[in-house]
């Protein structure tokens, strides 16, 4: 090798170095400009500075725990009793927590020596430990109190409304009602309602217990009250489960009856016209570019709401998919077994019969149990909007911005429900294809 072959070798060698080296710097810049990017267009300053941790504790207790109020209406002096303050879990006639006792004076013992009084003509009294005794006076639209100027934090005042957040519980108060929560662990009367004979029983007591209601057995009358239970509706929850796991059925299995015949035609083995082929290719490419909330919205316009418009959509964009799919599996069967079946004389649909479909089947039904596994999350999310299956019930109860121990209970479902598909789809792939994951 003579000199200046050496030379152009060393020249060579610097400038692969030179150029690794440079790639080396650039990556890194590139990926620190694009965290920078992502820093400021998604807005992270802002951000962090809208965060509200007090809201997300909110939040979180109110999904495992619940409240009971105590409003008085100050027009008519009436005072009721009720779970989460709906109409469904108020107190029957008589019947009132343990925590509150008098009469002519309401004494509202919140716990930790916090302290409400529901006084004659629409006056209220607060002890709370460490601040001054607050007096309230409610004079038609108007409040009175003696709270100071200088108020701390988890007291908020004006002349039309009060409202007080203690680690006890809360007050709030207007012209026309006096309201205290007071909060409490666990999802009440997720069981029985109030009015039902078995509310607060043991399990003992209605398994092996005396009649507590007369005209039907313990166990008939329990199970009937816990079903048709108005608060926690799990007659609806059923059905509302019922729905979604049907719209994932509906969809995914229609989609793969419809994809199948529509796959040979896709793939170039059994569909020698291009012209064919590539606008079968087309068609599933469309179908399956437009996501299904998308045709969601544009079904629900079409046909109105409903698990079916959920169903249409996820059969739309999974035939798409299942076509691709498919046909790219029928591109890769044996041909040898497709001239065996035609060496005994088999005309081409029992040449595809016999020949093809063995084949393929274990992928198709592979394909087709894991979509129907993960349709079952989509129709979730299709549920809400078409306004069908357990999503609606959680957009409803997400909506209320005060049911979150229900919308917690949505989820837990929810979460079962796919547990429970992905169990049944791994179970019934190993029972038809012969093998489990």
């Amino acid at each position: 090798m003579t000199s200046i072959d050496l030379d152009a070798t060393k020249f060579q060698a610097v400038r692969l170095f030179q150029r690794k080296r440079m790639i080396g710097f650039a990556i890194p810049a590139v990926i620190v400009l694009y965290l920078a990017y992502i820093f400021f267009a998604f807005d992270l300053p802002g951000l962090a500075g809208r965060a509200n941790l007090d809201n997300a504790v909110t939040l979180a207790s109110d999904s495992w725990s619940h409240k009971v109020h105590v409003t008085r209406n100050n027009r008519s002096g009436e005072i009721t009793y009720a779970v989460e303050g709906e109409r469904k879990g108020t107190y029957p006639d008589g019947m009132r927590p343990d925590w509150v006792s008098g009469d002519d004076v309401l004494t509202i013992d919140l716990g930790g020596d916090h302290i409400v009084r529901y006084l004659p003509d629409n006056r209220t009294e607060i002890d709370i430990p460490g601040f001054q005794l607050i007096e309230v006076q409610a004079e038609g639209r108007s409040l009175n109190t003696n709270l100071p100027a200088d108020l701390p934090d988890w007291i908020s005042a004006s002349n039309r409304r009060i409202g007080i957040s203690t680690p006890e519980g809360r007050i709030t108060m207007t012209g026309a009602r006096t309201e205290v929560f007071n909060y409490f662990p666990g999802w009440e009367l997720f069981w029985f309602t109030l009015d039902s004979p078995y509310h607060g029983q043991g399990l003992g007591t209605i398994l092996f217990g005396e009649r507590l209601d007369p005209t039907r057995s313990n166990i008939s009358g329990a199970i009937s009250d816990w079903w048709n239970n108005a608060m926690w509706r799990h007659k609806d929850v059923a059905w509302a489960i019922g729905e979604t796991i049907l719209m994932a059925f509906l969809g995914t299995m229609g989609a793969a009856i419809i994809a199948l015949p529509l796959a040979f035609l896709a793939a170039k083995r059994f569909s020698p016209v291009m012209v064919l082929r590539a606008a079968t290719r087309r068609l599933f490419d469309f179908v399956r570019g437009v996501d299904a909330l998308i045709w969601t919205v544009v079904l629900a316009r079409a046909f109105g709401p409903g698990p079916l418009t959920g169903a249409l959509a996820i059969l739309l964009t999974d035939t798409g998919t299942f076509g691709k799919i498919f046909s790219e599996a029928l591109e890769n069967v044996d041909q040898k077994q497709i001239e065996g079946v035609s060496s005994t004389g088999a005309k081409p649909l029992q040449r595809y019969r016999f020949g093809v479909i063995p084949q393929v089947v274990p992928v198709l039904l592979a394909q087709i149990l894991y979509f129907l596994e993960s349709n079952t999350r989509s129709a979730t999310i299709i549920g809400a909007i078409t306004g069908g299956g357990i999503g609606l019930m959680l957009t409803q109860a997400i909506q209320t911005q005060k049911d979150w121990e229900e919308v917690a209970y949505y989820i837990v479902l929810i979460i079962a429900m796919v547990m429970f598909m992905d169990w049944f789809s791994g179970w019934l792939r190993g029972k038809l294809i012969g093998r489990k994951d």
